[in-house]
C-alpha cells in the first residue's frame, strides 16, 4: 500500500498540473474549483486503477510485489474501486482476520488477489 501511495502521489501531481493548466492558473484553494480539482483527481485515480486492472490485473506496485487481481471485469473494477474508497480502513482490518487474507472490497466485488 505504501508503494501504491507513492505512485498515486505522482498520478495526483500530474492530474493537478493538468487541472491547473486547464483552469488558466485560477486559485484552487477554495470554492467550487477546489471541489472540481478533488473530483478530477479522484477520476484520474479511477482511470489509473481501471486501466491497470483491466489490462493485466496489476498496477506497478502490484507488479513489484508479484500480486495480481483476478476475476475482474469493468463492472467489478468500478465496484472494487468504490468499495475501497468507502471501506478502506475496515477492509484492511478485515484482511487480517479473513481466512484467505482477502480484503473486504475484494470479497464484496467478487475479485481476488493472488500471487503472480
Amino acid at each position: 500500500m505504501v508503494y501504491e501511495a507513492v505512485l498515486l502521489f505522482a498520478v495526483a501531481f500530474f492530474a493537478a498540473w493538468l487541472f491547473f493548466f486547464a483552469s488558466g492558473g485560477e486559485d484552487t484553494t477554495s470554492g467550487w474549483l477546489r471541489t472540481a480539482l478533488q473530483v478530477f483527481i479522484a477520476a484520474f485515480f479511477a482511470g489509473y486503477f481501471f486501466w491497470c486492472w483491466l489490462r493485466g490485473g496489476q498496477t506497478l506496485a502490484m507488479k513489484a510485489w508479484h500480486i495480481r487481481l483476478v476475476g475482474v471485469t469493468p463492472r467489478k473494477a468500478m465496484l472494487r474501486f468504490l468499495l475501497a474508497l468507502a471501506f478502506l480502513p475496515a477492509s484492511i482490518l478485515w484482511a487480517l482476520f479473513d481466512r484467505d487474507r482477502q480484503f473486504l472490497h475484494d470479497r464484496l466485488a467478487g475479485t481476488r488477489l493472488v500471487n503472480a
